[in-house]
């Protein structure tokens, strides 16, 4: 997926300060942690216990959210970059708030500790776009 979103970012002219391998790198990591984070939620209503997962499905959900959005933002370009570094800021404290939720289970459901894992590469895809 890396060498299509590269492409599609060097396609596009509109200038941008922000480092567009870096740019790539964090949409990328943001859809893995989308589609991660959306699975463990919908495998954690399948529970026997919901309700002990009830923040995990939340801030699943949440995470999910932010992603999505931070990836699409990424993708428009342009535009103030001050934007572009909240919004991925803000998905770096989703994905480390989830990934705490998620390794809070992760030794006894494999889907949280999969998506503790894309959650902890999207937190460092984050970080080292908004460095």
């Amino acid at each position: 997926m890396s060498h299509h979103v590269s492409d599609l970012l060097a396609a596009d002219s509109t200038a941008s300060e922000l480092d567009r391998s870096l740019i790539a790198a964090c949409v990328e990591a943001c859809l893995r942690c989308e589609v991660a984070c959306t699975s463990c939620a919908s495998a954690c209503l399948s529970e026997a216990d919901v309700t002990a997962m009830a923040d995990c499905i939340r801030d699943d959900l949440q995470c999910a959210e932010l992603c999505r959005t931070t990836a699409a933002v990424l993708v428009l370009g342009g535009g103030d970059m001050a934007v572009s570094r909240a919004i991925a800021d803000a998905c770096r404290q989703a994905c480390e708030r989830c990934a705490v939720s998620c390794e809070a289970h992760g030794d006894h459901h494999e889907h949280c500790r999969l998506c503790a894992q894309a959650c902890r590469a999207c937190a460092e895809a984050c970080a080292a776009l908004v460095a």
